[in-house]
């Protein structure tokens, strides 16, 4: 009898955030305070999560972590009971849908960047592991090392063979420090450049993945002609006879992005950014105080939105659902689906054509307009003040 009973009591849980209730029937809130018990005993039970203090989550996710622990626990204990829990868990998955949604779609510059920065989010590796077959991975500069914070190497993007560029984050504490966060030495831009021109000679296209804070900036990197090797890329890169495709897959960061940026296509993930310094570069700059780096970024117009109406971009490629890190296999097939189409439609075109194409697209970049009504210049010097003085970001 006690399972026909549709009433509903409210439950609040120490799995949950203290504000969190969720609404139950009888039967079932029986069953989930016994699954309570049992935790808190800390006896045996039955494919129970991580809460969500475990789990790598940003600030703004907390809630939506929250609701993925409801989600689980539900799932573990129709499993563990035999009782059909599907009306509840529907719910809770519509209810995450909607939240996840208004969530990602009113991120501020700053919660943009942090996504950006995710340590679950898809790095070179993932693309090369689920994106490219047959990769060869080709090393050194000819000249002083072989940097492993930029990866070279030929391999098939389904049938098209191309020479893919990336930088190279990479996974864990020990990898990390190998390929300096993704910060390369003028080693690796010279490595990147010299497969390049190996590319163009066997009439290869090349895609470029761009993920780094910026290029590094030790002494030594200095000493080896750091600006040189950037701006000598850039140059070299704009004359290439081959299609060339740049994607910021994460965070791209002043010249260390430039670097390897210069292509017919520039295109950018959905929560990546796009900038000329860091946000906290920036804010310890202007205001000597890093903390006012989500102040900086706003300022710094470097979201995907922003750099599209700037024309810095030519595309957004859309993230799933909560991002790339949510689901990174379907954030990898839309980079997969854009590079094949944008391969398709550059081959069309004959090498005068390409290379004077990207000339132009670079050169009608940062157009500007001269203001010289009072109003105009009023409207810039409030912008500016607005810049140096910015109201107080709420994350």
């Amino acid at each position: 009898m006690l399972l026909n009973c549709r009433r509903l009591i409210t439950i609040r849980t120490n799995v949950l955030p203290a504000h969190s209730l969720i609404y139950l029937s009888l039967p079932m809130a029986d069953i989930w305070l016994s699954s309570m018990t049992i935790k808190h005993n800390n006896q045996h039970s039955v494919g129970t999560p991580d809460s969500a203090n475990n789990r790598q989550s940003l600030d703004f996710e907390r809630s939506l972590v929250a609701l993925e622990d409801q989600i689980a626990e539900l799932q573990a204990l129709r499993y563990a009971e035999g009782i059909d829990f599907s009306p509840e868990i529907r719910r809770l998955q519509q209810e995450l849908v909607r939240l996840t949604t208004r969530v990602y779609n009113n991120l501020s510059a700053w919660q943009t960047v942090q996504v950006a920065r995710h340590p679950s989010r898809p790095v070179l590796g993932d693309y090369l592991e689920m994106m490219v077959q047959d990769f060869c991975e080709l090393h050194g500069d000819r000249n002083f090392a072989d940097d492993r914070a930029i990866i070279t190497g030929f391999g098939r993007i389904e049938r098209e063979k191309v020479l893919i560029v990336g930088h190279n984050k990479g996974r864990g504490l020990k990898e990390k420090s190998a390929c300096n966060f993704g910060s390369a030495h003028p080693e690796g831009y010279r490595k990147a450049l010299a497969k390049m021109k190996l590319a163009q000679k066997f009439q290869l296209p090349i895609v470029c993945l761009i993920d780094t804070p910026g290029a590094y900036p030790g002494i030594g990197a200095e000493e080896r002609g750091q600006a040189h090797a950037i701006a000598h890329n850039m140059m070299e890169m704009s004359r290439l006879k081959v299609p060339v495709i740049c994607i910021v897959i994460s965070e791209g960061g002043s010249g260390g992005a430039l670097g390897i940026g210069i292509g017919d296509r520039m295109a950018i993930l959905q929560f990546a950014y796009y900038s000329v310094i860091s946000p906290e570069g920036c804010a310890s700059i202007l205001w000597k105080d890093k903390d006012r780096a989500p102040a900086a970024a706003a300022a710094l117009k470097l979201t995907a939105k922003d750099v599209l109406s700037h024309h810095v971009v030519d595309e957004i490629i859309p993230e799933p659902l909560g991002a790339a890190h949510k689901n990174p296999r379907e954030a990898i097939h839309n980079v997969k689906t854009y590079i094949l189409k944008e391969l398709r439609t550059l081959r069309r075109y004959d090498l005068d054509r390409l290379i004077e194409n990207r000339y132009q697209k670079f050169r009608q970049m940062g157009e500007f307009q001269i203001l010289n009504d009072h109003s105009s210049k009023k409207e810039v010097e409030n912008a500016i003040s607005q810049i140096h003085n910015p109201a107080p970001c709420a994350l």
